[in-house]
């Protein structure tokens, strides 16, 4: 029996990938970080585990686990939220929250589990954005980390690769999670009357829930993930959901400053304040 560990399996998209592997044969051990959570996936069948994906001996602690049950043959880091809001009234600390999460969290999860997977010549699935291709205002935090993602994943695979292990970046579109909900609470706490973007705050939510615009379910989502993954030769790049393939597409296509246009009046940035 394959053994897969999943990270961010409280709810959307990691719960979803962590049953239907389950459901496929695979011995799962999805994480999470509320003990409330955890429970819930001990209930459900799962090897379930505690953790902050940015706590160094919590992962260096997992990495001995794994090794006492079997090993580990796949590894998808899906943990991560999404921080919403004008990036200066963010500032350095909202962007370190999100960069240790959506991107420390990858390598640092990653290199604790690499003896592991090197034993098993064995996968990596990390789990990217759209929204690091075509990048948004209010986003900015979020955008920069998932294109991040996308630079580690080219060179992680090519470090990889002598060792036998593969590694597949999946770049989501508009799936059906708590991902808006998520990111309009944070967009929330961020959104004041002393900000100078107060006048655009219906803009700063437009955005937060922009990604919820006929999204595609969570179940389908994972199920494609799976066929992948199981392929004799996974994609290197793999992008599922409403908008995965349009929004690249006019990145690279819409002269830069027609889509800067379009996104100021989507977003209300089209005025002076």
């Amino acid at each position: 029996m394959p053994i897969a560990l999943i990270t961010g399996c409280s709810s959307g998209i990691g719960r979803a990938m962590a049953d239907v592997f389950k459901a496929a044969g695979y011995e799962v051990w999805a994480t999470a970080r509320k003990a409330s959570d955890v429970a819930a996936l001990e209930a459900a069948g799962f090897s379930a585990v505690e953790l902050d994906v940015n706590d160094g001996e919590a992962l260096a602690r997992l990495a001995v686990t794994l090794a006492q049950n079997g090993g580990l043959d796949l590894l998808i880091n899906n943990a991560g939220y999404g921080a919403m809001g004008p990036l200066l009234d963010g500032g350095v600390e909202a962007m370190r929250r999100q960069f240790e999460t959506n991107v420390f969290a990858v390598v640092g999860v990653t290199r604790a589990l690499f003896p592991l997977l090197r034993q098993s010549k064995g996968m990596v699935v990390n789990i990217g954005s759209v929204s690091g291709v075509l990048v948004t205002p209010f986003a900015g935090a979020y955008c920069a980390s998932k294109a991040a993602v996308h630079a580690l994943c080219d060179s992680l695979r090519l470090e990889l690769a002598p060792f036998g292990i593969r590694l597949m970046e999946v770049q989501p579109g508009a799936i059906d999670t708590r991902f808006a909900s998520n990111a309009s609470r944070e967009a929330e706490l961020l959104i004041a009357e002393s900000s100078p973007w107060w006048p655009l705050r219906d803009g700063i939510r437009a955005r937060a829930n922009a990604s919820q615009g006929n999204p595609t379910p969570a179940l389908e989502f994972a199920r494609d993930v799976l066929k992948a993954v199981t392929k004799d030769k996974p994609p290197r790049l793999l992008r599922l959901g409403n908008g995965c393939r349009a929004l690249p597409l006019m990145a690279l296509l819409v002269p830069k400053a027609l889509l800067e246009k379009v996104l100021r009046k989507r977003f209300g940035l089209d005025k002076a304040l």
